[in-house]
C-alpha cells in the first residue's frame, strides 16, 4: 500500500518522514528515492497519523540495500494508542542506501507516520 516519503537531507539532522497506510495483509512499504548516510539518531512512530488506528504491536522496519535493518529491531511491537521513540544506543548506522520501511501486522486499511532523524 502506498507510502508517502518526504526527505529532507540538506540539513543536520536529517530527517525522514514515511506516511503509510496499510494493505489488506496490515503492511506497508516503500522506499526513499535518495541514498542516506549516517548514524541514526532517533526513530518516533505515530499511530494513525490522521488516519485509523494501526492494530496495537505492529511492526516497523528501515532496512539498507544489503537487507539490514537499521532500527535494529527496534521497530517491532509499536503502540496503537501512544507515540513512542527510541534514541540511538537502540539504533544502526547507514551508508550511502536507499532505505525501505516496511510495516506489517498493522491490520487492514490503517495508517500512521513515522519519523526517522538521522545524523
Amino acid at each position: 500500500m502506498p507510502v508517502t516519503i518526504t526527505e529532507q537531507l540538506h540539513s543536520s539532522p536529517k530527517k525522514l518522514t514515511f506516511a503509510w497506510t496499510s494493505d489488506g495483509a496490515g503492511a506497508a512499504s516503500g522506499q526513499t528515492t535518495k541514498p542516506v548516510s549516517g548514524k541514526v539518531e532517533q526513530l518516533v512512530t505515530v499511530p494513525a497519523g490522521g488516519g485509523v488506528q494501526p492494530t496495537n504491536l505492529y511492526d516497523v522496519a528501515l532496512v539498507d540495500e544489503d537487507g539490514v535493518d537499521v532500527l535494529a529491531g527496534a521497530g517491532v511491537d509499536r503502540s496503537n494508542v501512544n507515540t513512542q521513540q527510541v534514541l540511538s544506543a537502540s539504533l544502526g548506522i547507514v551508508a550511502d542506501d536507499k532505505l525501505t520501511l516496511n510495516v506489517s501486522n498493522a491490520g487492514a486499511a490503517k495508517s500512521g507516520t513515522v519519523h526517522v532523524y538521522l545524523r
